[in-house]
């Protein structure tokens, strides 16, 4: 029993690891990486892409400030700065276990200001349909204003209907078994979830009364107000991003939410911070957007492919990379407090 669960532990790391390489090699199999260095060293605006990363902060700012304002009707008083220290260590740690980080940002509080982990995962529950609400509407925006765009995406990757019975090889193929992937994983997670709450009624009380904490919550405004800023910043990040690069300055704001919706689903697949589906769906997004100067010999069709698959790369890896550097902050602030707390209780 105890090997079988050492290797579910395993497989839980390894297996989205294995995937995320394997798309990325795929992708970058014909890579002079010297491109990649001399983009990043000579040819990239750094000052767009650090104004970026100001937004790739404030999500996870405001999605502690949330978490506390639900947590409060519940009698449960989170400090601040453990809220925010516990979000970063949180995102941090699922690049390593996809999901995780929802577990652990409840235990880090739990164990930091005592708050219950039954009642705190209740209202990461909540947080998920809110976050799904406002993906949703975002998506909604997206289709309306760019649903022309949005066809040619899917024939092009093969995830239309007809493409999926007429061509179900290459790229089509496995972007496809990506999806099939992403569907049957979830619903694993969610029939884990279900076990998991089964195991006592009194958790299952304690989620109820997290979720339903939404009806109490004081200043309901404010608690929308950081939902929809969680989501704007997102957008933002990935957004501005692209004025860093000569060939993707110009893409305007509305297709731009396109790309972030594509690429924000894409990462629903459990590999680390998306690696490899969210670069395929941002690369995709740009040569589509650039089609008409191709075909207009405007671009060489080469030349596009190769900048999008290293924007692509660069954005990924530098966004990346502000995770991990939030997750050993978030990490080391939580250790000093607790040396200072200990030191206080003595």
């Amino acid at each position: 029993m105890r090997e079988e669960q050492m290797l579910k532990n395993i497989l839980k790391i390894v297996l989205p690891f294995a995937l995320g390489i394997a798309i990325l090699w795929w992708m970058y199999r014909g890579t002079d990486w010297s491109d990649f260095w001399h983009n990043v060293c000579h040819e990239m605006n750094w000052g767009w892409m650090l104004f970026s990363l100001i937004f790739g902060i404030l999500p996870q700012v405001f999605r502690a400030l949330r978490w506390r304002q639900t947590l409060a009707p519940m009698g449960e008083n989170a400090r601040v700065r453990t809220s925010i220290d516990s979000i970063f260590v949180s995102y941090a740690a699922s690049l390593v276990v996809p999901r995780i980080g929802e577990v652990m940002r409840c235990s880090t509080l739990k164990r930091m200001d005592g708050v219950s982990f039954s009642k705190s995962l209740g209202t990461v529950v909540t947080e998920r349909i809110v976050d799904m609400l406002v993906m949703a509407l975002f998506t909604l925006v997206a289709l309306l204003t760019q649903l022309p765009t949005f066809v040619n995406f899917m024939e092009t990757t093969g995830t239309s209907l007809d493409s999926i019975l007429n061509r179900f090889t290459g790229t089509g193929y496995i972007v496809t078994l990506i999806c099939g992937i992403t569907v049957v994983i979830t619903l694993g997670i969610l029939f884990w979830r279900y076990k998991m709450f089964k195991k006592g009624k009194d958790i299952l009380l304690e989620v109820k009364a997290g979720i339903l904490s939404l009806r109490n919550v004081d200043r309901v405004w404010l608690y929308l107000f950081y939902s929809l800023g969680i989501w704007v910043c997102y957008y933002l990040h990935f957004y501005l991003a692209f004025f860093s690069f000569d060939l993707t300055a110009g893409i305007p704001p509305m297709y731009g939410l396109l790309m972030f919706c594509v690429g924000t689903y894409a990462v629903l697949v459990p590999t680390p911070n998306g690696a490899g589906p969210w670069h395929f769906a941002v690369k995709t997004t740009i040569v589509i957007f650039f089609a008409d100067a191709v075909m207009a010999g405007q671009l060489a069709q080469d030349y596009v492919e190769a900048q999008a698959i290293m924007i692509a790369l660069v954005i990924h890896t530098i966004e990346t990379a502000l995770v991990v550097l939030l997750g050993a902050y978030g990490w080391a602030d939580l250790n000093f407090i607790k040396r200072k707390d200990k030191e206080q209780n003595n």
